[in-house]
């Protein structure tokens, strides 16, 4: 431990971690950076190049690691992000480190460094500095919607269970998995009007990691269509959920279907837009985390049914 304490290729891997990663967190906060590829995988590919340059590769890639998952978990500490982020953003910062370092490495470009002073180490950084604004700069295309779709079949009729969901004093159910971590718990959802132009506020609380805090805030929704026991649409007009910045919410509907027995077929759908890239990783991600919403909605919804009805 204190060979790799002492080593100066360690301790300077640390530094370069600290630095590039605290550039990309204040190119965020500053507007100049997106939640995109380029925070997630370039970034880390040119801290692996400077890492690579140093001369004990190995206890820099240590040094880099170490100094990574501090950083996120110091992120999570300062509720600038939720556990389950932090969680998944480890699988691909660590690999396109240790690829940065890789492409150095057999580029044998470390070679041709005679002095490993901080300012050359640094060089590697300038591709972030000028792609990420650009990239802002140039993304103009309208963000493609995403739907969500829960059903459940609950054995009361579609007039009981639509008085039920469009008014909650309070949810108080079994979580789903994801939600007993930092997923934000909605506590109740309150509508002042019911018909057409009706609000309707939902209110959440953070999940249990983040002691409450960090997930919380509000969702208001407009009703854009009503119907009682068929149809419950609603445009969403606002939100405020803290640490949730990259989500857009567009649409909350219910659809109430009567089925065989005079039971009804719950359908609940969210429209979403999310700026966090590349899709293919962070989607299904963000999809199981809504589903586990409307899970844990549609299960207070069966206790309520339950609780007033006895069957």
């Amino acid at each position: 431990m204190n060979k790799m304490l002492k080593d100066r290729s360690f301790r300077l891997a640390i530094i370069l971690t600290f630095v590039f990663f605290g550039t990309g967190i204040s190119f965020l906060f500053l507007g100049l950076a997106d939640f995109s590829w380029i925070l997630f995988l370039l970034l880390p590919v040119v801290l692996g190049l400077s890492i690579g340059a140093l001369p004990n590769r190995k206890w820099a890639l240590y040094g880099a690691i170490l100094a990574s998952v501090t950083f996120l978990l110091l992120l999570l500490a300062g509720q600038l992000s939720g556990f389950i982020c932090v969680l998944m953003a480890i699988p691909l910062i660590i690999p396109f480190i240790f690829l940065g370092s890789v492409i150095t490495h057999l580029a044998k470009r470390y070679k041709e460094i005679k002095s490993n002073s901080l300012h050359i180490l640094l060089l590697p950084l300038l591709p972030f500095l000028i792609s990420a604004p650009i990239e802002r700069y140039l993304k103009q295309e309208k963000k493609q919607a995403i739907e969500v779709r829960t059903e459940q079949i609950f054995k009361y009729t579609t007039e009981e269970v639509y008085d039920a969901i469009k008014s909650v004093d309070t949810l108080d159910a079994v979580k789903p998995f994801m939600m007993n971590f930092d997923l934000p718990i909605p506590t109740k959802c309150v509508l002042e009007k019911e018909e057409v132009g009706g609000i309707r506020t939902c209110y959440f609380k953070g999940g249990n990691l983040s002691g409450g805090d960090f997930g919380g805030g509000t969702i208001t929704e407009k009703i854009t269509q009503l119907e009682r026991g068929k149809i419950l649409k609603m445009d969403v007009i606002s939100y405020n959920l803290i640490g949730r910045k990259w989500l857009g919410f567009k649409e909350a509907i219910y659809l109430f279907e009567k089925t065989d027995g005079n039971n009804c077929k719950l359908t609940r759908l969210t429209t979403y837009t999310s700026e966090l890239t590349p899709r293919i990783y962070w989607e299904p991600l963000e999809k199981l985390g809504i589903t586990q919403e409307h899970d844990y909605v549609f299960n207070n919804l069966a206790k309520d049914l339950k609780a007033k009805y006895g069957h």
